[in-house]
């Protein structure tokens, strides 16, 4: 594969760069962003930032303008710059990018900052030439929490009515072109009672029991999603899921728990399994528990927090994006991934979306998470070919 070498160093050095940045999901990301909009502007690309309620965590937003005008649809070139969390047992410095073995070892280094490194290192060469469409730089915050972040650019984006383009989400896909995600729905659902002795449980509101029967609950719709599965589904598994992520509460044994919190998620094939699971269980928390709840202690509460509500990625039958992928790739081929992007965020936009991008996800999320150099290489050769079709 022939890249220029001094693009590729560049790309090496620029990950380099993004991986010393901890920026993990829920903390402040405006460093990596000031970073990302230098580069932009020191190339005469114009930027704009859309930041959450406490001003710390950022969205980018750069264009490069066509300096000659065409029907062609914008490109947007787009990644999450957030990390998930560090666990022990690296065997290197996770926020320091060491290479070995034709590997770059680093938090965030597939997922996905090894693709914001590339589009940045191809800015210059982007500008340098004749673009007869606007391309688009989009560095998004906390995609790894439920897509924070990417509602609130996208609301900026309908605002100055940048609706129509083709979208490249740069996940970690070994350059595969990915169509279809499900959903992904997060709360948090906090019980509240009344504490006592153990030795009077009636006397008492024990958050914990309550907390309990309402995963059972839970548990009983997630036996009810696997019957509404749709005929020939793409997914694996083929119907929409729920999974409980953690029960907390109490603080010891002879004493009535007060407090507990219930952690779940559900993974809509389509929205209605989404809504159908949304109905079940609160009519269940609003019309069953609750009320028990309150006979004894009438401040009882129970108050479900929603975390984030992540739109599904629709495999439709032509996507202009998709084929955009396919005519620089020369792979025709269409895959579906369990885990959920901002996809479907672009795709309620009206924007042709595609998610394709270095490295692979079996390398995300892990300990000591790697990218091959060589996915660096052949995202940089994909991007040779967005500018071959974006010039006269």
């Amino acid at each position: 594969m022939s890249i220029d070498n001094n693009l590729y160093e560049k790309s090496i050095k620029i990950l380099t760069d993004l991986i010393a940045f901890k920026t993990i999901s829920g903390q402040d990301n405006s460093n990596l962003i000031d970073y990302c909009e230098n580069i932009l502007n020191n190339i005469g690309i114009d930027a704009f930032k859309v930041y959450d309620d406490d001003k710390k965590r950022v969205n980018l937003f750069g264009t490069l303008k066509a300096k000659n005008q065409s029907t062609k649809k914008p490109i947007i070139l787009s990644g999450h710059t957030d990390v998930v969390p560090v666990s022990k047992g690296w065997s290197t410095d996770p926020f320091v990018a060491t290479i070995k073995n034709d590997k770059l070892y680093g938090r965030g280094s597939c997922d996905m900052k090894g693709f914001i490194a590339c589009t940045l290192a191809y800015a210059p060469i982007f500008k340098e030439s004749n673009l007869d469409r606007d391309l688009h730089f989009c560095y998004t915050f906390d995609e790894e929490t439920a897509c924070i972040g990417a509602p609130l650019l996208i609301e900026e984006l309908k605002k100055r009515d940048i609706k129509n383009g083709i979208c490249i989400i740069g996940e970690p896909t070994t350059m595969k072109i990915i169509d279809a995600h499900k959903g992904m729905n997060e709360y948090t659902v906090h019980f509240g009672g009344l504490a006592g002795h153990s030795s009077k449980p009636h006397l008492g509101v024990n958050a914990a029991e309550y907390a309990t029967r309402y995963v059972g609950k839970l548990l009983e719709i997630r036996e009810q999603l696997k019957k509404r599965v749709k005929e020939n589904s793409i997914f694996d598994p083929p119907h929409s899921t729920l999974s409980i992520g953690g029960i907390k509460g109490g603080i010891a044994h002879n004493v009535i728990a007060d407090k507990c919190s219930v952690e779940w998620e559900t993974r809509p094939v389509v929205k209605e399994d989404g809504e159908f699971v949304t109905n079940e269980i609160d009519k269940y928390a609003n019309e069953v528990l609750l009320p028990e709840m309150k006979k004894v202690f009438p401040d009882s509460y129970i108050k479900k927090e929603t975390i984030g509500e992540v739109v599904g990625f629709n495999r439709l039958d032509e996507s202009e994006a998709c084929e955009f992928v396919s005519n620089i790739t020369g792979d025709n081929s269409r895959e579906v991934v369990s885990f959920g992007t901002e996809a479907g965020l672009f795709q309620e936009l009206g924007i042709s979306t595609v998610v394709c991008g270095p490295g692979s996800i079996e390398q995300a999320h892990k300990i000591d998470e790697f990218i091959e150099l060589n996915e660096m290489k052949k995202c940089l050769k994909f991007l040779e070919g967005v500018k071959d079709k974006s010039v006269n």
